[in-house]
């Protein structure tokens, strides 16, 4: 029977598409934005692998991103690397750190998992402006070279696809059928013979992995290295982003990403507008009202869309399929009829 492209490989495709055409279209200023999209993506998509796929909670990606942006400050400016050659060590140093954060954080669940996490950004903080001499302290450090919004962007995103698609192969396999495990059924992973603490402890590894490629990706195209950089607000909104495209989907992730980058910039513009019909009289300008914003998208997705974006995209294509086939006359075997691999 012939079938139709999965929606994540269809959605991976078109997405694809568009980041390679966007830098004909956009200014210099437009395409620096859209690469810090790609570094938050490359993040998310990390935090999705331990939240979404593995159940694990965590607070703290935020905090991994700091490991990796200073990981390339310190090798770049006071030992002379190649900024771009510090992206996988910086990678490896906060994938390292993750891994052996997931030893204690094997015993605690939940709520308990949550503020373990986050302590992880609020000790990094504290400790990065108590060492001024290693980390440059409170002023922070800048970077020996700058980069325009096009090199910002040619850098980020290459990496993006590449760090997507390894992900994608990684839980098609059997690690990923682990963690799904995992989140499901603690019990019913040990019953089936999965290592519970080998298999936490590689979920932390990889999503610290991936959030100290995208903090290297962030030092590199800010040229700045400073505590505050990295606030514990900045790993709530990852965690926000992920909810919002979709727990458990990486073609969610982009949605994410672009939730992460462009609602503090539009907020105000969306709370007026929003506002007016409701009788409102709040200040837009206001230092919180992206926060307004924020819990506001998020409450309207757990109420009406618990599965996110993706997960509100996905039933359409599903649907799209289920009238197809019905169309030509060809039996539709159960709800999913597609060959995607979940994902």
């Amino acid at each position: 029977m012939r079938r139709l492209v999965s929606f994540d490989v269809a959605g991976f495709l078109v997405v694809a598409a568009i980041i390679a055409l966007l830098p004909l279209v956009l200014t210099d200023f437009r395409e620096f934005q859209f690469a810090y999209v790609g570094i938050y993506f490359i993040a998310a998509l990390g935090l999705n692998v331990l939240t979404g796929y593995a159940g694990q909670i965590s607070l703290g990606q935020g905090g991994f991103m700091m490991i990796g942006a200073y990981t390339t400050a310190i090798l770049s400016v006071k030992h002379g690397w190649n900024d771009l050659l510090t992206i996988p060590v910086a990678g490896l140093i906060a994938g390292v750190a993750g891994y052996l954060f997931g030893f204690p954080a094997l015993r605690l669940r939940g709520a308990y998992l949550a503020l373990a996490t986050f302590a992880i950004p609020v000790a990094l903080i504290s400790l990065a402006k108590r060492f001024p001499t290693f980390t440059g302290g409170g002023g922070g450090m800048p970077l020996t070279r700058i980069v325009n919004g096009h090199d910002a962007y040619v850098i980020t995103w290459p990496l993006a696809g590449v760090l997507f698609v390894a992900v994608w192969l990684l839980l098609g396999g059997k690690l990923g059928r682990a963690f799904r495990t995992v989140r499901e059924s603690e019990i019913a992973a040990v019953s089936s013979g999965i290592n519970l603490p080998r298999t936490k402890t590689l979920a932390f590894g990889i999503s610290a992995f991936y959030a100290g490629v995208a903090g290297s990706l962030y030092a590199i195209a800010v040229a700045f290295v400073n505590p505050d950089t990295f606030p514990v607000s900045l790993s709530i909104l990852l965690l926000t982003g992920v909810v919002v495209g979709g727990l458990g989907s990486l073609a969610g992730v982009i949605v994410g990403a672009l939730f992460i980058e462009y609602i503090p910039i539009y907020a105000p513009d969306i709370l007026d507008k929003v506002q007016g019909p409701l009788g409102l009289n709040l200040d837009s300008k206001a230092a919180g009202a992206p926060a307004v914003v924020y819990g506001v998208i998020l409450l309207l997705v757990l109420y009406v869309i618990p599965t996110g974006v993706a997960g509100l995209l996905g039933a359409a294509f599903r649907s799209f399929e289920r009238r197809f086939y019905s169309r030509g006359g060809t039996e539709v075997p159960g709800q999913v009829i597609s060959a995607r691999r979940e994902a």
